[in-house]
């Protein structure tokens, strides 16, 4: 039995992770989600730790040793800070931002090439890549319907503040690490996941069907992949 603490991306939204914390319980699983401070324009990264940290506490019938840090999307700024403080055993990237020490979340977008890949994704896949963001487009297009009704009748926030913060730590934690990612993913395109990857973790990512929100879309592909390790 396996302990895992799911952090979220952007809107930090705990919500966004119940249909895999509902099955990784059901293959007997404890599992927690973490609601983050997006909207508050005080939390920076350590902040973001912090509620890490506190939501983990010791979830009922969590194994001894360190959980699973799984962080999705902006979650990789912040899971990796979490670690030390957890004990943790292992961190699972899904579709998650790869940071360098000193390295901003607002500029990790140039460079990494997030924003030369994603308009050339755009114009292969026959997308206007100037085209006003929607999420609809770009993040519920393979999210079933209800699912997608539910997410986007709620308003989710993001203060910019974590994304001007250098990233802390002076490497990536020396934790076990594996990266998942979305071959339909319209944000984070598999490619460039693939490549960031390779490049500042030195691993090789596992792509499998569906988007930038494969917990929603996908959720037994990624309890599938977390239960593998």
């Amino acid at each position: 039995m396996t302990s895992f603490v799911l952090v979220p991306g952007a809107g930090g939204s705990a919500w966004y992770w119940h249909r895999v914390v509902a099955l990784l319980q059901a293959h007997g699983h404890a599992a927690v989600a973490v609601e983050l401070p997006a909207g508050d324009d005080a939390a920076d990264l350590p902040a973001y730790a912090d509620a890490i940290v506190a939501a983990a506490g010791s979830p009922a019938g969590a194994a001894d040793d360190g959980p699973v840090l799984v962080a999705q999307s902006m979650g990789g700024l912040s899971a990796p800070l979490a670690c030390d403080r957890l004990a943790a055993r292992e961190i699972v990237l899904v579709n998650a931002m790869i940071p360098r020490p000193g390295e901003t979340g607002g500029e990790w977008w140039t460079a990494t090439g997030q924003d030369v890949a994603k308009r050339e994704l755009d114009r292969r896949e026959g997308r206007d890549p100037d085209a006003a963001f929607d999420p609809a487009v770009t993040f519920f297009h393979d999210v079933p319907p209800d699912i997608a009704a539910q997410a986007m009748g709620e308003e989710a926030l993001q203060s910019g503040t974590p994304f001007a913060d250098p990233w802390p730590l002076p490497a990536w934690p020396a934790v076990p690490t594996r990266v998942l990612c979305g071959r339909d993913d319209r944000l984070f395109p598999a490619d460039f996941q693939v490549r960031v990857a390779r490049e500042r973790l030195g691993l090789d990512a596992t792509v499998v069907p569906g988007g930038h929100l494969l917990a929603l879309s996908r959720p037994d592909a990624v309890v599938e992949f977390l239960l593998a390790g």
